[in-house]
């Protein structure tokens, strides 16, 4: 049976800026609200959720954290999202070809500290 969709859900320090990041900076549609601390984001591919715990949840973002990527039709539609990003956003790493993997990409930094990388796979047969 063939999963409908997936949600993965980190915890944010501040929903506030983290609801300004994916959907006004980074223009991601918020397709669900869950009360004022839980938004769930369309990325196109699945969905990100973000959460606002009142338990003291650490954060997973910074060295050891995760990387949430953005899949691109191509290396110029990866250039033209940089152009639009790179005056408004923390880049952390500008566009280039991953010297291991056939990828051409560039990072981000939200609120958090999260990594966020919008890419293009090369495919290879």
């Amino acid at each position: 049976m063939r999963t409908p969709s997936s949600v993965v859900f980190l915890p944010c320090s501040d929903i506030t800026g983290t609801v300004h990041f994916y959907r006004d900076v980074l223009g991601l549609p918020v397709i669900q609200k869950q009360g004022d601390s839980l938004f769930i984001f369309d990325t196109g591919y699945g969905y990100w959720g973000f959460c606002q715990y009142s338990d003291g949840r650490p954060l997973l973002s910074g060295p050891q954290g995760v990387c949430l990527s953005i899949n691109m039709k191509n290396p110029d539609d990866v250039l033209a999202r940089y152009e639009v990003l790179k005056d408004n956003v923390s880049i952390y790493k500008d566009p280039a070809w991953h010297p291991r993997f056939p990828v051409f990409s560039f990072f981000v930094l939200d609120p958090d500290g999260y990594l966020v990388e919008f890419q293009h796979v090369k495919t290879q047969v």
